[in-house]
């Protein structure tokens, strides 16, 4: 084999491994990456920074480069074979193994391996390179391009360094993996992408938590239910739960009543606002645009029914992106706090079969309701707010007062209710023992 050929060979083989560095290199270097190595005043940043500017320009010389060099170096190995061996097909067979197993290695690997490790060194030399090249071969990198898309279907080349959205994920998940960014900004990216599969039906507040008020009832009963409830936005219903015809507002309920004290008497279908209606199919992205061209923050979602299937409001979207708004009031409570005399104050998410353990019942059940919480609810018939209070009985004939304790979260829900026997306590132990 001729020393010459192979020399030639090597030394294509060696360009086109160099060009595989920068390709890898400069993928992984971002316009802003170059700029912060500007402001370091890093070695060969301001050539780096002209490259980054405009990254497919540059990379795509980068790929002709190593291209033309694995082609020229096969051609080699494959004409220095014909003269080594006898048999055309021995020497052909000889020349792709050679270059399968070269191409692999020494171009595919190894500099790309170089390259996504040490991705600011390798970008920074190769701008060194790029730059001069990429003015002496002029329009013949993105003639190529053309020629390439009018013969691929489709959109043709793509300027952005993404095929999809899964690579575009990927490359957040990386960042993260090499400290560029915190665990909750990743987080916080990908919920993004999640919020354009969500629809209104997954954030909304479904009706059953809902705190309404009637349209025949007066601005001083919406305004005592706003500051009770804690809600400054409330639906307005006409002939039931399903036939929402507005929404009140707190700051319009106090601007009339700080006008004319008379405005009191006057029905809250008097201060109300008209209300949005959205299926519950929409998309939540699509919802967050509009309500926030239209300044809007609360909308009535509606099921397929035509019925109210619940609210939603431009809070419950932004918590799919950042996650539970909570404030300086929110705490964790203990599921039970037992207070003297048989009282309790209980989470409303507490199972009412541990609320009947505490009062000596070892099946406390209920068909409709499983929590202290939708126990008080059914007893009251409506949703609880603070300060409301029913009596339940027990299984055994006793009865317990349920209180709504202060409410707590952006939605304002019970968080707490207080539990006390009404009456003396039963001796339970002393009556298991005269048995």
């Amino acid at each position: 084999m001729s020393a010459s050929l192979l020399t030639g060979a090597v030394a294509l083989v060696v360009v086109a491994w160099l060009a595989a560095c920068a390709e890898a290199g400069l993928a992984r270097v971002s316009s802003f990456r170059a700029e912060e190595a500007v402001r370091s005043g890093r070695r060969g940043s301001a050539k780096l920074a002209q490259v980054a500017a405009d990254p497919t320009r540059y990379l795509n010389v980068a790929l002709l480069v190593r291209v033309a060099c694995e082609m020229a170096a096969a051609a080699l190995i494959t004409y220095a074979c014909l003269q080594e061996f006898d048999k055309t097909w021995q020497a052909l067979v000889v020349a792709i193994a050679v270059m399968v197993l070269v191409s692999y290695v020494a171009v595919g690997v190894s500099p790309r391996t170089i390259g996504r490790q040490h991705p600011l060194n390798t970008a920074t030399a190769a701008a060194y390179v790029l730059l001069p090249l990429a003015r002496i071969m002029g329009p013949i990198p993105p003639l190529l391009i053309l020629i390439g898309n009018a013969l691929t279907p489709g959109k043709g080349f793509r300027r952005g360094p993404f095929a999809s959205e899964a690579e575009l994920r990927a490359l957040v998940d990386l960042a993260e993996k090499e400290s560029l960014i915190e665990a909750e900004e990743r987080r916080m990216v990908h919920s993004v992408f999640e919020l354009g599969d969500t629809l209104v039906r997954e954030v909304m507040v479904p009706r059953t938590d809902l705190v309404v008020i009637e349209r025949f009832k007066t601005i001083r009963q919406a305004l005592t239910l706003a500051l009770r409830s804690g809600f400054s936005r409330i639906p307005v219903t006409g002939e039931s739960e399903d036939d929402i015809v507005g929404i009140v507002y707190l700051k319009d309920l106090a601007r009339k009543t700080h006008i004319s004290r008379d405005a009191e008497s006057e029905l809250v279908s008097t201060a109300m606002r008209p209300a949005a209606f959205v299926p519950d199919t929409k998309n939540a992205g699509d919802l967050l645009r509009e309500m926030q061209q239209e300044r809007n923050h609360v909308a009535v979602v509606i099921d397929e029914y035509g019925g109210t299937a619940g609210i939603v409001t431009i809070e419950d979207i932004l918590e799919e992106i950042v996650g539970e708004i909570t404030d300086e009031y929110d705490r964790e409570l203990p599921p039970v706090e037992e207070l003297g005399e048989d009282r309790y104050r209980v989470t409303a998410r507490l199972d009412i079969g541990d609320l009947g353990e505490l009062y000596g019942i070892e099946a406390y059940d209920d068909e409709d309701v499983e929590t202290v919480g939708g126990l008080l609810a059914k007893a009251l018939g409506r949703v609880p707010i603070a300060g409301a209070s029913s009596v339940v009985p027990l299984p055994d004939e006793r009865e317990l007062r349920l209180t709504a304790e202060a409410a707590a979260g952006r939605r304002n829900k019970i968080v707490t209710v207080l539990v006390e026997p009404i009456g003396p306590p039963e001796p339970v132990e002393a009556e298991k023992e005269s048995e």
